[in-house]
């Protein structure tokens, strides 16, 4: 008797970190009794995909899971977005989850079992559409996030709200849309979020890695268009014109100094980017205009504002310097800030990482170019953003078709890993508060 009192005792007085490793213990299992059915979900994404702001379908799948869990449910947030309200039974911090769930016009090409055959009108045109970036593989892993902790519920120390965007890639033209929008709609509110966490699958990195970066981590976005305008004249005239292609030419040229003369490359990358130019309609006709729509890509507001004021200056004076007139629409159409991942959180947040992947599969990557609006979480919440690693492992990263392709391949083997992440994150930050 007197020895069962002392392992009662024991038992009893262990400390947090064998309830953290206990607790650690109920995630795996659970995230592998859940994967199958991310699989699957994923899957049935991936097979039928809908493009900014039409997530109907989807958005309908996920509201109707998280309601068979018990969590409320709104819908219908910044157009076809779901959000989710799990109130654990203690007290403690509001920790936000993110998924995207758009796809993309783009005709997949592989021979999946799930392949995608949808099309749809997109500018105008016929499209293909597919999850080509992997949005699909990231509600299914939150849908299993949600199965997960909604089973803990009573344990949890704090509320979990969960976001499933829409738009990511942006809403169609005239159309507000993404993460954005669920701003300005209050889904930070209500209750108030303290953090915000989320993860985007990785093609080029192998399953099983976890990459960060603090601070900047991808690039803040702005689309632009340029239109010169010039004096037409037949094309054996040239000294009749203003002639806005070679206005256009120059300037092309000129923008390109931003980068290598403005930008201090030791510090930070930026691009500036020229995607389209058009301009006239025969080959002896000097046009009176041209336009040119691009994109410019940074890593910190200030390289952003040096940037954007380069850019006015060099398309207004050269243009002026030649006799034309140039207006600039910058912003366009889109602008995301820089995706930065809060310093002191990310710090706060990399033992959990380190000990739910591995210390040798967390590893510190340089920023990427390609932007994200869960930026705009983030500027509003401390944030941390990761990449999950979906390359098969022991293929090329050189090789491995990339975001954005008709190609694009994510290795299902990720999703447990995913799922483990965002749960252990929500996990630990409970437990050790705001």
């Amino acid at each position: 008797m007197k020895k069962l009192f002392i392992a009662a005792f024991l038992i009893y007085s262990l400390p947090v970190f064998s309830q953290t490793t206990n607790t650690k213990d109920k995630v795996s299992l659970a995230a592998d009794k859940v994967e199958s059915k991310v699989i699957a979900w994923r899957r049935d994404f991936h097979e039928h995909p809908e493009l900014g702001n039409n997530e109907i379908r989807t958005a309908g799948i996920v509201a109707k899971h998280l309601e068979s869990l018990g969590i409320e449910v709104k819908t219908g947030v910044a157009k076809t977005g779901v959000v989710g309200i799990l109130k654990g039974g203690k007290p403690g911090p509001v920790v936000a989850l993110r998924a995207d769930m758009d796809a993309l016009p783009v005709t997949e090409r592989g021979n999946l079992p799930f392949k995608s055959n949808v099309k749809t009108q997109y500018n105008g045109q016929e499209v293909g559409v597919m999850h080509a970036c992997g949005h699909d593989s990231h509600t299914a892993i939150l849908m299993g996030v949600a199965e997960i902790l909604s089973g803990m519920k009573a344990d949890l120390k704090g509320t979990v709200k969960f976001f499933f965007q829409p738009a990511e890639e942006g809403a169609p033209v005239g159309e507000e849309g993404g993460a954005e929008l669920m701003v300005k709609e209050g889904v930070l509110e209500n209750p108030k979020v303290d953090v915000v966490f989320g993860l985007h699958i990785w093609a080029q990195t192998e399953a099983g890695q976890i990459t960060y970066k603090s601070g900047g981590m991808m690039a803040g976005v702005k689309d632009m268009k340029i239109t010169v305008k010039g004096r037409q004249a037949h094309g054996a005239s040239p000294w009749a014109s203003i002639d806005p292609i070679v206005v256009s030419a120059q300037i092309v040229n000129n923008l390109q100094t931003i980068v290598s003369r403005n930008l201090n490359v030791t510090e930070n990358a930026g691009v500036v980017t020229i995607g389209s130019i058009h301009a006239g309609v025969r080959s002896n006709i000097i046009p009176e205009t041209a336009e040119m729509l691009g994109t410019m890509r940074y890593l910190s507001a200030a390289d952003g504002k040096l940037i954007e004021n380069r850019i006015r200056q060099i398309v207004i004076n050269t243009a002026e310097a030649n006799g034309a007139i140039a207006e600039v629409k910058l912003p366009y159409s889109s602008s995301y800030p820089v995706t930065y991942n809060d310093p002191a959180l990310t710090e706060k947040m990399l033992p959990s990482l380190k000990r739910i992947a591995g210390t040798a599969n967390v590893n510190v990557v340089p920023p990427v170019t390609g932007a994200e609006d869960f930026s705009f979480f983030q500027e509003k919440v401390p944030g941390l953003f990761l990449f999950l690693g979906g390359m098969t492992k022991g293929k090329d990263p050189n090789t491995a078709p990339s975001h954005h392709t008709p190609d694009f391949f994510i290795d299902e083997s990720s999703f447990k890993l995913g799922v483990k992440t965002l749960t252990g994150l929500t996990l630990d930050y409970m437990e050790m508060g705001k």
